[in-house]
């Protein structure tokens, strides 16, 4: 963006799309404190400009303020077209605002908003990811074509929602369509085998990676450490570990861990600690949630002096419980609760 803005301060006039570059341009970077800064420059905006800074702030997370804009360009007479609804919709997804993307959805209707296939595909990631499935599944079945993106939206949404049979459903008719499952088809199915307890086919997907031509990342070998942990399997989850061909990071190791908890596995808890050590466990950054993990396992199994000795250590070392958070949607405005326990 450097030699971009070089460009742009030296330029005697800017049109909208001038303008919009830049403000896309750092918003790919991640920097949207600048973009914005670009944006409240514009001497006469137009619906480019306001599309851009939307979207930027939507895929970038800033979800609350992109739906801030979204009101604030309406309000100074700008209509919402097909980029500005997918963008909105996509802050309502993330936000889980089903009401607001409900909103969104009367008004594409209301105003004859052209349903393209960006406009659908955010309309079934919406509902998918707010808990709405049936009517993600109605809009989905009444696409007339569907690409990558919408089939994943609907098996993520399943997955998520504990629906784990309707994911393995959706994948099976997936790999049947024109349309081919990539790493994040992958992962959601993987995931949803893990949460519905379907080792054997959560198994026989992953092996079905190499076919299509997809390399496992870490991601995928995580789920399927959680797959087996989850179903007391461990023994087989730790040497899939050991024979990942890339170094664990905390998020495996973490599954492992819980897994050891939930099935009271010390042997395999211990011998984890003992391997890896704690530099391992990224303790240096001030991650103590595999500390806290051990600690409960020790607990769990009434090994009361391990799991004192154990939060003596995280205490001398500086760490501290990260509180949990909880949120509720009241008359349209949300309120926080903090969580703090030891």
């Amino acid at each position: 963006m450097e030699p971009a803005r070089k460009v742009f301060e030296e330029m005697p006039e800017r049109n909208c799309f001038v303008w919009s570059s830049m403000i896309c341009g750092y918003c790919k970077k991640g920097d949207v404190e600048e973009a914005r800064a670009i944006f409240d420059r514009i001497p006469v905006r137009n619906l480019v400009n306001w599309n851009s800074i939307i979207s930027g702030y939507a895929q970038n997370g800033f979800c609350e303020e992109a739906l801030e804009l979204f009101a604030k360009m309406q309000t100074e007479g700008f209509e919402p077209d097909e980029v500005t609804i997918a963008s909105v919709l996509s802050a309502c997804a993330q936000l889980g605002l089903l009401d607001a993307g409900k909103e969104v959805h009367h008004m594409i209707n209301r105003k004859g908003i052209q349903l393209n296939q960006f406009v659908l595909n955010a309309l079934v990631d919406m509902y998918a990811k707010c808990g709405d499935l049936s009517n993600a599944r109605l809009i989905f079945e009444g696409m007339p074509q569907r690409n990558n993106a919408c089939w994943n939206a609907m098996i993520s949404g399943f997955s998520i929602h504990g629906q784990s049979k309707e994911a393995l459903e959706f994948f099976g008719r997936m790999e049947d369509s024109e349309e081919t499952p990539d790493g994040i088809t992958f992962l959601s199915v993987l995931s949803a085998c893990a949460h519905g307890g379907f080792v054997n086919e959560g198994l026989e997907i992953f092996s079905k990676m190499e076919n299509y031509g997809l390399a496992a990342s870490i991601k995928h070998y995580g789920c399927l450490v959680d797959l087996l942990g989850r179903a007391g399997r461990l023994k087989e989850a730790h040497d899939l570990i050991k024979g990942m061909p890339m170094k664990p990071n905390d998020a495996v190791w973490g599954a492992l861990l819980g897994a050891c908890r939930i099935h009271l596995d010390m042997e395999t808890a211990e011998r984890v600690v003992e391997k890896v050590g704690t530099q391992d466990f990224n303790m240096h950054s001030g991650d103590d949630s595999h500390y806290v993990l051990l600690s409960n396992i020790y607990a769990d199994s009434d090994r009361w002096e391990k799991a004192e000795r154990l939060r003596m250590v995280m205490g001398n070392k500086g760490f501290q419980k990260t509180p949990g958070r909880s949120s509720i949607m009241l008359s349209n405005s949300e309120s926080q609760f903090l969580a703090i326990t030891r």
